[in-house]
């Protein structure tokens, strides 16, 4: 159910793989998407228990309704069923914990948990040239928090070697990202989104970042949009120790 969850001191980090939960095929079976055309009852039942895997409560975890735009909000409290068209967040509230919907893009997480801040952006394609990764960045640095403590984990997404693009595509996002300019392994043009991530994150002064090695595309434990069409969303969690002085 949950693929990967690390910590450091006052932050916690948190990658779902497609396991352990109720939906049916083709959501089979920890789809944590709800509007990709599951059952409501569903999804509901299972961010009920990747929440109780992680040690959260549902009520306690903030779900964007994701647009692959730039704009980012600061958060106190969940939206509930009335999430504004967003695609990043930052919050200063310890245990409330940020969520990121994907099945090949690249979630982003961040947190500065001296300052008591975290992050957490999806990263597509069109966010990535957009900039949503620097404007998560600039936010957190509104609110105290310091690029050079912060500490990045993306999460499973489609590699470079397997997003094919044509290639107006490659070089116009290449334009914008040069570092997102790939091949895909049977040569034709790609795009890597996580190289991009990394790039702009680095660009920002954030320097301490892990990458999933998982390519969703290749891995049948992961949904993927690109592999399969209709299929489920993985999720991907940051949030502050509750209990922080």
């Amino acid at each position: 159910m949950i693929g990967t969850h690390d910590s450091l001191s006052g932050a916690h980090f948190a990658f779902t793989d497609r396991w352990g939960g109720v939906s049916a095929a083709p959501y089979e079976s920890l789809n944590l998407g709800g509007r990709v055309g599951d059952d409501a009852a569903h999804v509901r039942e299972n961010r009920s228990r990747a929440a109780a895997a992680l040690g959260l409560t549902p009520d306690r975890v903030v779900w964007m309704h994701q647009v692959h735009g730039c704009d980012v909000a600061l958060v106190g409290r969940p939206f509930g069923d009335d999430a504004p068209p967003l695609d990043a967040v930052v919050t200063q509230r310890p245990g409330l914990a940020l969520a990121v919907l994907t099945a090949d893009c690249t979630p982003v997480l961040l947190a500065d948990p001296e300052a008591g801040v975290a992050g957490a952006a999806h990263a597509g394609r069109p966010g990535l040239v957009a900039g949503v990764v620097p404007a998560l960045v600039e936010r957190m640095r509104e609110r105290g928090a310091l690029p050079e403590r912060m500490v990045a984990r993306t999460g499973p997404a489609v590699c470079g070697e397997c997003y094919e693009v044509p290639a107006e595509m490659r070089e116009s996002v290449a334009a914008v990202v040069p570092e997102a300019h790939a091949t895909t392994s049977w040569g034709t043009p790609s795009v890597d989104v996580a190289a991009g991530v990394r790039a702009q994150l680095e660009a920002c002064g954030v320097t301490t970042l892990e990458q999933s090695e998982v390519c969703t595309m290749e891995s049948e434990d992961h949904f993927s949009y690109r592999r399969e069409n209709v299929t489920g969303r993985l999720a991907s969690y940051v949030w502050l120790e509750a209990n922080r002085s």
